[in-house]
């Protein structure tokens, strides 16, 4: 689901993950005039302590991630490790910002990483490895420098 207008002060604005960092944009999203509601399975937690409505269930909890997402106006994820499925479900229905996509991108390290280096941000150099096999017949002497062009699953 997309939408392309600004949210208006009063909407309800769900956070998928209840840690310090949803304490804090739940603090600024309250002083900017919004309400919060977030969805994490622990009670008690730190978004929770400071919003307006809570959801406790599992992150999997596709009838509770339903029922989150017809109370909210649009939903947020705190952190990366929320399952990608489920934000998929949310999307559907009510609008994911950042998208579902950005948070499958950055649970896949090696996609990351390909695309930091498309937009022009560096990282330190890195190669994909299909199996923790792969590496033993690739010893570098030490001190040599790993050269990513003699990667065979350079991408």
């Amino acid at each position: 689901m997309t939408t392309s207008t600004p949210l208006p002060p009063g909407s309800t604005i769900g956070i998928i993950g209840g840690g310090q960092l949803g304490r804090m944009a739940a603090l600024a999203a309250a002083r900017l005039g919004y309400r919060v509601h977030v969805f994490c399975p622990e009670a008690d937690s730190p978004t929770e302590q400071v919003t307006a409505a809570a959801t406790v269930a599992e992150y999997t909890d596709l009838k509770a991630l339903a029922a989150f997402a017809r109370a909210v106006d649009v939903v947020t994820f705190e952190f990366e490790n929320i399952p990608a499925d489920s934000v998929r479900l949310l999307a559907s229905l009510v609008p994911v910002r950042p998208s579902r996509r950005v948070l499958e991108v950055a649970q896949d390290r090696i996609a990351e990483k390909a695309f930091f280096n498309s937009i022009g941000i560096e990282t330190a150099p890195w190669a994909a490895v299909a199996s923790a096999a792969e590496p033993e017949g690739r010893r570098r002497p030490t001190g040599a420098p790993l050269r990513l062009e003699d990667h065979p699953l350079r991408l």
